[in-house]
């Protein structure tokens, strides 16, 4: 299922004794080499035993609740077979997802409905109490809304045997796995099906999950393998429809054609539901743990540091994201606390986004929140492109929503802050998810991340001693992710050419920053402590004054450009200073401000070039007027 947050996607980590496989997105450039090294290895070439060995059973399975399955479940209906559905049952109901009628419609003809999750986490990165609600609630759900559940297939096809034993413990009667049965695609050399009955009930053996790869002949070539040992093939589909983002998709055309040719196969070779293969009798439904009460207070992020792993993985963590894109999640040693942090590279990026979140589930990991309170989201970070907090929100049975995002912050080849207060958490909501996302190519490390309610909130930290520089990288020593230094940025307006570079004639130091300007008509050129929502823009205090001071030389006159963040977190420009005359030497250009506009809480200042010429900078400083060092 999405919630704009795919399944699990590559991770370079030892992930021990739980079973995985590449999540939805799985990457079309390892699905092609694999293609090719299967060819060259002769494996497309195998021929199969025109009559099956004995009785064959293939299992037409769905994943996730997608609307388009009904679309598969016409055709299916149309030939006189029946599917297995697998339900997340937090999100029926929901845009983009089958209603409650649709299941009632899909049982009425004969199909399977079966559990699959409440809200499709990694069941082996989860507390035990968090795992089991939601197994045996998502059980609950469906038996609510009037379903004989029996059979369960594991998110992301990762399980181990503490998870099994949930499952069964819910009153399953099964449990499916994914990429244990051999394909041109994967799993060379595994078997070519499932026994029956499967030597594990709890992790039954299936091909990887269909996806947009897959030909007709691919399909026929699942069971003809199958046909050839005699056992049970269960195929799994996700999306069926004309045209799809999501690469696990399969055509209607090519499903009909598979389902006319399964129709057609011979009397050995059967189609079944998983639950008439599994049999068994159905059990009462069985409800997980109640949520424990949660913190109000303090930091409500669980595991905030990353510092619990499970499988190489950080505990009540998951990966997420959208769109057509790359990306890889590793976890990293050291972090900026402790020993771990989580890193997320984008590559081949065309849209959408990435990001690590709290798991999206029902309370066990996810931060508990009030509606109508805010909240106080801080992440530390290094990042050589542009980030932004990504914000979900919780509500009905286990349903999750994107919510918002924060405004950006820049790029940081150190740790920085990012920090931002959300908007009022809507009616109904009662659990946040949050993370610093990428929406372009790039590399992201994060860690210590905090949630805390601003109703409760301890107080703001006392203001720095005075006389000090509220600058950050004041000298502009510290190189940035992209040209310029860090917790910098360039900006302007009007028509100009502008130009900017790091030199080493410095005041102190090994760096300056010039800027030349060129074809000038209007407008201006600058450098500034970036426009940001976090920890580099120079934090200031409405009411108050402060001094600037920058030391330039310039072959025309140059003055400050000034600007303030508001309450609502918006940069506007606020004043400008008077001219400061051409130096040919460096010469300290220094001015008071106004008293800070209400609501204001950062100050952002630059020399600027409003005409052609040169300007070089360097030892940028502000302070507030009380306790300001002496010119």
């Amino acid at each position: 299922m999405r919630f704009n947050t795919p399944g699990r996607l590559p991770r370079k980590v030892d992930v021990g004794p739980a079973r995985r496989m590449i999540g939805k997105l799985a990457q079309t450039v390892v699905t092609v080499l694999g293609i090719v090294a299967l060819a060259v290895s002769g494996v497309a070439a195998l021929a199969f035993p025109a009559q099956a060995a004995g009785p064959t059973v293939v299992s037409l399975t769905f994943d996730d609740g997608n609307a388009d399955q009904m679309t598969a479940a016409q055709i299916m209906n149309n030939y006189g077979l029946d599917g297995t559905f697998y339900i997340t049952s937090g999100v029926i109901s929901t845009p983009n997802y089958l209603t409650v009628a649709n299941l009632q419609s899909l049982a009425a003809n004969g199909h399977e409905i079966a559990g699959h999750t409440v809200t499709h986490p990694d069941l082996v990165t989860l507390p035990a109490d968090e795992a089991t609600r939601q197994v045996c609630n998502d059980r609950v759900n469906l038996t609510n809304w009037g379903f004989a559940v029996t059979s369960f297939a594991y998110p992301f096809a990762s399980s181990n045997a503490t998870t099994e034993g949930t499952v069964k413990n819910c009153g399953y009667n099964s449990a499916r796995g994914l990429g244990d049965i051999q394909t041109r695609f994967s799993c060379a050399g595994c078997a070519l099906a499932e026994t029956i009955p499967p030597a594990n009930a709890y992790n039954t053996a299936a091909p990887d999950q269909v996806d947009n790869n897959w030909s007709l002949a691919d399909l026929q070539r699942s069971v003809t393998q199958a046909e050839s040992v005699g056992g049970w093939i269960q195929l799994t589909f996700h999306h069926i429809a004309a045209s799809s983002a999501d690469p696990l998709n399969v055509t209607p055309t090519v499903f009909q054609q598979f389902a006319a040719w399964l129709k057609a196969r011979p009397a050995t070779t059967t189609v079944k539901t998983v639950d008439q293969v599994i049999g068994g009798t159905v059990k009462p439904a069985v409800s997980g743990p109640a949520v424990p009460p949660q913190p109000t207070s303090g930091n409500l992020v669980k595991n905030p540091s990353l510092e619990t792993l499970v499988g190489g993985v950080p505990q009540c963590w998951q990966e997420g994201g959208y769109g057509t894109n790359s990306r890889t999640f590793t976890t990293v040693s050291p972090g900026r606390t402790g020993s771990v942090a989580e890193r997320l590279v984008v590559t081949g990026y065309v849209n959408g986004d990435a990001k690590f979140l709290p798991s999206l589930d029902l309370g066990g990991c996810s931060p508990t929140a009030t509606p109508g309170h805010t909240y106080q989201l801080g992440a530390w970070y290094k990042s050589t492109a542009n980030t932004q907090f990504a914000l979900y929100y919780r509500t009905g049975v286990g349903s999750w929503v994107y919510w918002t995002s924060s405004p950006w912050f820049g790029p940081a080849t150190t740790f920085q802050k990012a920090s931002w207060t959300t908007p009022a958490l809507p009616s109904g909501a009662s659990g946040i998810s949050f993370g610093l996302n990428l929406f372009s190519n790039g590399t992201l490390t994060t860690d210590d991340y905090e949630m805390t309610d601003t109703a409760s909130s301890p107080p703001p930290p006392p203001p720095p001693p005075a006389g000090t520089n509220l600058v950050q990288n004041a000298s502009l020593e510290t190189a940035g992710a992209g040209s310029t230094p860090q917790c910098w940025q360039t900006a302007g307006f009007g028509s100009n050419t502008a130009s900017f570079s790091t030199v080493s004639t410095a005041r102190t130091g090994t760096k300056a920053e010039r800027l030349v300007v060129s074809n000038y008509s209007s407008g201006d050129a600058k450098l500034l402590p970036t426009l940001d929502a976090g920890s580099c823009a120079p934090a200031a205090a409405a009411g108050r004054t402060y001094s600037l001071r920058a030391w330039y030389t310039s072959t025309t006159v140059t003055q400050f450009a000034v600007y303030y963040r508001n309450s609502a977190g918006t940069w506007v420009y606020w004043t400008s200073s008077p001219w400061f005359a051409a130096a040919g030497s460096y010469t300290q250009a220094t001015f008071t401000t106004p008293a800070l506009p209400a609501g204001a809480t950062a100050i952002s200042f630059g020399l600027n070039l409003f005409r052609n010429g040169t300007l070089v900078t360097d030892d940028y400083a502000m302070y507030d007027t009380i306790g300001a060092p002496s010119l």
